[in-house]
């Protein structure tokens, strides 16, 4: 069992040296500039790592993006084995990261949450207190009412 610092280290090389390798090693056009690496994590055994990646575009780019970082996976890990200079090269498995989806939802409950917030304001804005400005007894007041 490797210690998390460990882990950690290489699951920030596999993430550097993937992103370099698909910038200017792999010809394949299935991932142009399309694909951008977002995060790296390495079981604490160091045997297996998860690639977490990002595809700007539409649907059919991300599918054809997935199928060519299949392909490459091969060419990837060796990268990965020359690179780190560890005993075992983990084996890499790639997922499409959901963070902008889930960005863009919290973005749009936040929309909602401002409209709310901009109705309440607007009926609020003629608005007057039920009772005295003060509610609050002072001292003195009672004896003064009398």
């Amino acid at each position: 069992m490797a210690d998390n610092a460990r882990a950690k280290k290489l699951a920030d090389l596999i993430r550097e040296v993937v992103a370099e390798k698909l910038q200017r090693g792999i010809k394949d056009p299935r991932l142009g500039t399309h694909v951008t690496i977002t995060d790296t994590r390495v079981t604490g055994d160091l045997r297996e790592a998860t690639v977490f990646y990002t595809v700007y575009g539409d649907d059919e780019e991300r599918a054809s993006a997935a199928a060519g970082l299949e392909s490459a996976k091969g060419i990837l890990r060796s990268a990965v084995g020359r690179a780190a200079g560890t005993k075992f090269t983990p084996t890499l498995a790639f997922v499409a990261d959901a963070l902008p989806e889930n960005a863009k939802t919290i973005e749009d409950l936040l929309d909602k949450a401002r409209a709310s917030d901009a109705q309440v304001r607007e009926a609020s804005s003629g608005a007057h207190f039920a009772g005295d400005a003060d509610p609050y007894k002072k001292p003195g007041e009672d004896e003064a009412a009398e």
